[in-house]
């Protein structure tokens, strides 16, 4: 009879998950940190119902797998180009200086130094499932910080490559910087040749697999890119997470990416979360009471460590105090790939079983608590960020610059974000001469627009001394366009604790996010979800021919249901001609150049008297790039104007001909 026991224990893994997340839900915890809790739960050194940890082990190296290639497919080579800076310099900084310090304390306690350095290795990587799950049920991806820090995990996860080949290598006597060298060069001409292969061989595939238009089809060679590309990179001696990473790179960049993650999406979760239980499954709580000084030390040690130096590569990177914070906190812990390595050193030596207990133990602690953090984190870098001398001492504030300019402001707009729609708006208000300022987190991006003469300054939104310099007081209004939802709370608080009458519009991403930015002091919020949702109702009423006072009446009453301002005009998109194609089939719409010799030049539109003569009609006129609407009848016509004429075909040429030489056919009307 088949043995069903590995079916009980996912059945069982599963139940408690269950139950586990939905507690902590309840008490406002994420539910990684449930998933964390349920493996400690059931693990051997828990209450034991899991027996066959190997197994659950195996399906947690799918879930990883699985996740990088997920990631991969949001982080192509193009979005890789655009953030280089954040992954090289921010990434480099992080891990060179994290290395460097483990190793250092490990020789000064008497360590070898290839040993701390392998100390470093460990210690310098971060857990890229739990960040970026965190991250992204907190909607802060996009954020400066959520920015940087993935930059610096996929710094951390290339990094894995040369690590996993030098790592064999330490406890050799022949280690040497030539057989480093060596091992590295091989390494990148394996991931050139893997990318390259891909990039060749991928983009074919998923074509010829698309045209058959079964998914279930799609889904297979999804996963079978995803799974062999990790299998070739493993036969090269590199990691198979690494390898699912390069193959949803080279995906993001074909057309397929979005329905290729849409497929994968599902089974990522399903083994991700084996993976976070598996990791809780690790926790030796028998290490913690036996050895709890020890323990404590190695796990504040750790989180403090590695929070310090992922700040600093923050501040190095000239982001705002505030950031830099978040960017430790979400960076503290250890990361998954320390277990692969760290069973490596145990292998080759460099790990006693006894230390890789303790090692592991201290690492999932740090895994356990990340989640906590990361809800705690702006709490802990709002009071901090307070600390403006060192900001200034590390050169990260451009708010403070040229004051003199900024000072006789007055009456103008602050604009907080320079993305799409910070351009879109800075150029609408400097075309009808209201005066501006912008506050922007990418030093990328101030230096590329300070160049081209935008009035762009480097700062944080919700420092209220860099609102002070520039000029908040005196302001018309403050715009809130950034993408860190946090962020934004703060910025309205301390605008309207210290500038009670500023007028604040902000951006917001969620209609159930207004009732608490209004309550916070915002003046106009704009929902992108109600909005997006209003233009689209907009848009198809409109292509099924509703009339536009219909349509109007629709919005009103959506935003009525619920409850919100309105807090910008009325937009309805217009109707083109074609979508009453059936009852306007003959009629025409043409335009006429007035030439020097025209005999309708210094005539009026009374004395043309069109609509009489020919059945057409002026609908506008053009005169040096400006529309004219309608125009009244003592205007005359002077050389170089062009005339829009509506009417049936014959209608529209006899007017031409009128407007030409004084005389035309009668059209039939």
């Amino acid at each position: 009879m088949t043995d069903l026991t590995f079916l009980y224990q996912l059945a069982v893994i599963f139940g408690v998950a269950v139950v586990v997340v939905l507690v902590l839900a309840r008490i406002g915890l994420p539910s990684i940190a449930g998933m964390l809790m349920a493996g400690v739960l059931m693990g051997p050194n828990g209450l034991g119902l899991i027996s066959n940890l190997h197994q659950v082990e195996v399906l947690a190296e799918v879930g990883v797998v699985l996740l990088l290639f997920t990631i991969g497919l949001e982080v192509s080579l193009e979005r890789l180009r655009r953030i280089w800076r954040l992954v090289a310099i921010g990434g480099g900084v992080q891990v060179t200086l994290t290395v460097l310090a483990t190793a250092g304390l490990a020789v000064a306690l008497g360590r070898p130094f290839n040993q701390g350095l392998f100390f470093g290795f460990l210690l310098a990587l971060s857990s890229t499932a739990i960040v970026l799950r965190a991250l992204s049920e907190r909607d802060e991806m996009s954020a400066p910080h959520g920015r940087l820090i993935l930059g610096t995990l996929i710094f951390q996860d290339l990094c894995v490559v040369p690590m996993m080949v030098v790592v064999p290598m330490l406890p050799g006597e022949n280690f040497s910087a030539l057989a480093l060298a060596i091992a590295l060069g091989k390494a990148t001409v394996t991931i050139v040749v893997v990318v390259g292969v891909a990039l060749l061989v991928v983009p074919v595939i998923l074509k010829v697999v698309a045209a058959e238009r079964k998914r279930d089809l799609f889904v297979l060679t999804v996963l079978l890119i995803c799974i062999g590309t990790a299998w070739l990179t493993s036969l090269a001696g590199l990691s198979l997470a690494l390898g699912a990473f390069l193959a949803g790179m080279v995906l993001a960049g074909s057309g397929y990416s979005h329905q290729a993650m849409s497929d994968v999406l599902p089974f990522r979760d399903a083994f991700t979360s084996l993976f976070f239980i598996s990791v809780g499954m690790l926790l030796d709580l028998r290490i913690l009471l036996e050895h709890p000084v020890l323990v404590s030390a190695l796990f504040l040690g750790t989180l403090i460590g590695k929070f310090l130096i992922a700040t600093v590569a923050g501040l190095v990177m000239r982001f705002p105090l505030r950031v830099a914070l978040l960017t430790g906190v979400g960076l503290a812990q250890v990361g998954e790939f320390s277990f692969v390595l760290g069973k490596v050193g145990e292998k080759v030596g460099l790990f006693t079983p006894d230390e890789t207990r303790l090692f592991l133990t201290v690492a999932v602690l740090t895994m356990l608590v990340t989640p906590l953090l990361v809800r705690l984190g702006p709490h802990f870098a709002a009071g901090m960020s307070k600390l403006n001398p060192l900001e200034r001492a590390l050169g990260t504030t451009g708010a403070d610059e040229e004051e003199g300019d900024r000072l006789a402001l007055t009456d103008h707009v602050i604009i907080a974000g320079f993305g799409l729609g910070g351009r879109m708006l800075a150029g609408a208000l400097k075309s009808i001469g209201i005066p501006y300022v912008v506050l922007e987190l990418n030093p990328g991006t101030v230096n590329q627009y300070r160049a081209a003469g935008e009035p762009i300054y480097y700062g944080d939104v919700t420092s209220p001394e860099v609102l002070g310099h520039m000029n908040w007081f005196k302001a018309r209004e403050i715009v809130l366009m950034i993408s860190d939802p946090q962020a934004a709370r703060r910025s309205i608080s301390a605008v309207r604790h210290f500038a009670p009458s500023v007028h604040i519009t902000v951006r917001t991403r969620y209609f159930d996010e207004l009732a608490e930015l209004k309550k916070l002091g915002a003046t106009d919020v704009v929902v992108e979800e109600f909005e997006n949702a209003v233009e689209l109702m907009a848009r198809v009423l409109r292509r099924a021919g509703t009339p536009r006072n219909v349509i109007a009446a629709r919005i009103m009453d959506s935003r009525e249901e619920s409850r919100e301002e309105l807090v910008r005009p009325l937009t309805i998109p217009r109707q083109r001609l074609e979508h009453h194609a059936d009852l306007l089939r003959d009629v025409k719409v043409d335009s006429y150049l007035v030439g020097e010799q025209d005999w309708a030049v210094n005539r009026s539109c009374s004395d043309l008297d069109l609509r009489q003569a020919t059945a057409a009609a002026v609908v506008a006129l053009r005169r040096d790039g400006k529309i004219i609407a309608n125009p009244p009848p003592e205007e005359k016509l002077v050389i170089g104007d062009i005339i829009y004429l509506i009417g049936e075909q014959p209608a529209v040429t006899a007017a031409m001909e009128l407007l030409r030489t004084g005389t035309a056919p009668k059209a039939e009307a």
